[in-house]
C-alpha cells in the first residue's frame, strides 16, 4: 500500500484531525508488537471511518477484521446512544489485547467482540447492520459480501479494504490476493442492488450504498 507518494501521505495527516491519545497507543504498540502491522487502519483510514460513522449515524456496525481494534473504536465514535457495534477476529491470540483497548475506552459495552471464523459466525447474526467494514483475508471478500447484504437495509452502507491492493490490481500481478481483490471489485460493480465508488484512500476503499 505504499503506492502513494510519502509526502502526500503526510500532507494529508497533517490536514486531518489526529488521532486520540488511546488511538497513538494503539497504533505505537501495534507496530512495535504484533505482527504484521501494516494491517492496522492508522491515521487517516481511521479518522475517514470514524466520519462515516458520523455521517452514517449506525445504529449497529459489523466489522469483519478486528486486528488489534483501532478501527473498531474509530467506527464506535459515530454510535448513537444504544448502539453496538459487533467485530469478528480470527486470531484468538489477539483477544486479550484488544479487550483491554477497548476497556480503555470504556466501549466494552457497545463493542461485542466475536472470536473465530467470520464466514461461521456472520449467518447466525440477525441484524440488520446500517454499517459494514470488510477488512480481513482477501480470498473471502467475495463471500463475506454475500453473507452480509441482505442483513444490510436499503440505505445502509457496507465499506470494503484494500480493494486497490497496492496497485496490483491495475498491474494485474498473477497472486491469488489479486486476483481476489479483482475478482470481488467486479463481483459489486456487476451487483444492482447496490450503488459504488471506489475511493483511492490508502490502499482503496470499496463504498457500496444498498438500493
Amino acid at each position: 500500500m505504499d503506492f502513494i507518494p510519502p509526502d502526500i501521505i503526510a500532507y494529508a495527516e497533517g490536514h486531518t484531525s489526529p488521532e486520540s491519545p488511546l488511538l497513538r497507543k494503539i497504533n505505537r504498540e501495534t507496530h512495535v508488537e504484533v505482527m504484521r502491522p501494516r494491517m492496522l487502519s492508522g491515521h487517516l483510514q481511521g479518522r475517514f471511518l470514524a466520519m462515516i460513522s458520523h455521517m452514517v449515524r449506525a445504529s449497529t456496525i459489523l466489522e469483519i477484521g478486528t486486528y488489534t481494534g483501532y478501527g473498531s473504536l474509530c467506527l464506535a465514535e459515530g454510535l448513537p446512544e444504544g448502539g453496538k457495534l459487533i467485530t469478528i477476529e480470527i486470531n484468538e491470540e489477539l483477544e486479550s489485547r484488544v479487550r483491554n483497548y477497548f476497556h480503555e475506552a470504556g466501549r466494552e459495552q457497545v463493542i461485542d467482540l466475536r472470536i473465530g471464523d467470520a464466514l461461521s459466525i456472520i449467518p447466525g447474526l440477525t441484524g440488520p447492520f446500517n454499517l459494514v467494514w470488510i477488512d480481513a483475508d482477501k480470498e473471502s471478500y467475495g463471500r463475506y459480501f454475500d453473507l452480509v447484504i441482505d442483513k444490510v437495509p436499503p440505505g445502509g452502507f457496507i465499506l470494503a479494504d484494500n480493494v486497490l491492493w497496492s496497485g496490483k490490481v491495475v498491474d494485474k500481478i498473477a497472486d491469488k490476493d489479486t486476483e481476489a481483490v479483482a475478482k470481488f471489485n467486479d463481483k459489486v460493480r456487476n451487483d444492482t442492488r447496490i450503488e459504488i465508488v471506489l475511493l483511492p484512500v490508502r490502499d482503496g476503499i470499496m463504498m457500496m450504498r444498498r438500493i
